[in-house]
């Protein structure tokens, strides 16, 4: 996968692609609206990427405090930008 747009595409494939990072598999989940998967891939993960991706999962949530934590802990603050935005901008970072 290349682009954000060929991962976006994806998403209306039922079964995970292969040859994905765990972090894009997390996002694919997600992306399907299937929130637990996501979060139970990088729950665990404790490098300061995973824990954007876990801060990002907690904001979308809802769970704001969480969110900041996690935030902190890869070194960022919350974003002032639509969660739409945040995956994408996720999305993109990680096929890098």
């Amino acid at each position: 996968m290349k682009n954000l747009e060929e991962f976006k595409a994806c998403l209306s494939s039922d079964e995970l692609p292969e040859n994905l990072s765990l972090h894009l598999q997390s996002l694919w989940y997600d992306g399907k609206g299937d929130w637990k998967a996501a979060h139970d891939l990088i729950d665990q993960l404790g490098d300061k990427r995973s824990a954007h991706l876990h801060a990002y999962l907690h904001r979308k949530e809802g769970d704001i405090w969480n969110a900041d934590y996690w935030y902190s802990r890869a070194g960022e603050k919350r974003p002032a930008i639509t969660l739409d935005k945040e995956w994408e901008q996720l999305v993109s970072a990680f096929l890098r």
